[in-house]
């Protein structure tokens, strides 16, 4: 087992993507390359952060902290775009959401732990 993956925050990270690819399934097939593509890179990239950044430096790695907490802004802001265009609705956003707050905190704690 690698030192990141007994992290619970890059754990999360993995079922926080796995929950963006199930929600983005029924996303309009002109959407496929488009904004589902988009939220899926960024759901993927928080864990990709996590575990790149864990073979660096503590400096560094507060660095790939950020660029995931950055990652998981930009799948806040493609979830938005996406409830408001009718493509999100009721519990699956609110589940998102949900997640990605715990994971932002978590995010957040490992980072100052970093500095």
């Amino acid at each position: 087992m690698f030192n990141f993956e007994k992290l619970e925050v890059w754990q999360k990270s993995v079922a926080f993507a796995g929950l963006i690819y199930r929600l983005t399934r029924d996303f309009p097939v002109d959407e496929r390359f488009g904004l589902s593509n988009q939220i899926r890179r960024a759901a993927t990239s928080i864990s990709a952060n996590i575990a790149e950044g864990a073979a660096r430096s503590p400096a560094d790695f507060a660095k790939f902290i950020g660029y995931a907490t950055g990652s998981l802004y930009e799948v806040i802001t493609h979830a938005t775009v996406a409830r408001n265009e009718g493509f999100l609705i009721g519990q699956g956003y609110e589940q998102l959401y949900r997640d990605a707050d715990e994971i932002s905190r978590m995010l957040s704690g490992l980072r100052k732990s970093l500095e």
